[in-house]
């Protein structure tokens, strides 16, 4: 056999439909492409995200914006060996700030890294689990402060809408 010889199966291949050849016929004339509008002429294609016109979702939509939660509390981390290298045998926000280990009217949360040797009473906002065991394992004490009013989340309901 040879190059010459070969051919492909019969029915694999099959003969391009004829369109626009005349108005006789089903490819005639329209050629399928009904009458007049943007697809009826050349490739009646257009790029992607365009909406005839008018101003385009990618572009309403607005960018880098995000979503910010009014009701997320941030809080000022600072960690056990932090508290043990500053030498505080009463740990507070106010005695951290005075240390300028924390910024001015912060929520304080202490976190676990690091080990206490001593016994430390520790006021903050929060604590993590970590972090009250090993204050707790050292003898030390933790005393959680209310968090202010104004970060408080709603109790229940949509009654943050009436304040």
């Amino acid at each position: 056999m040879k190059v010459h010889d070969l051919k492909p199966d019969e029915g694999s291949r099959k003969r391009a439909k004829r369109k626009g050849r005349g108005i006789a016929g089903k490819g005639g004339k329209t050629a399928g492409r009904g009458t007049k509008g943007q697809h009826s002429r050349g490739r009646g294609k257009v790029r992607v995200g365009f909406e005839g016109g008018q101003l385009p979702l990618q572009i309403r939509v607005p960018k880098l914006r995000g979503f910010d939660n009014p009701f997320r509390v941030e809080y000022q981390a600072i960690n056990l060996d932090t508290i043990a290298e500053s030498g505080l045998t009463e740990v507070t926000p106010e005695a951290l700030y005075a240390k300028s280990l924390i910024g001015k009217d912060v929520l304080v949360k202490v976190l676990g890294r690091g080990e206490l040797s001593g016994a430390v009473t520790v006021k903050a906002h929060a604590f993590s689990k970590s972090a009250e065991e090993a204050i707790t394992a050292a003898g030390g004490s933790i005393e959680k402060i209310p968090l202010p009013f104004s970060v408080r989340p709603p109790s229940s309901g949509n009654q943050h809408m009436n304040r």
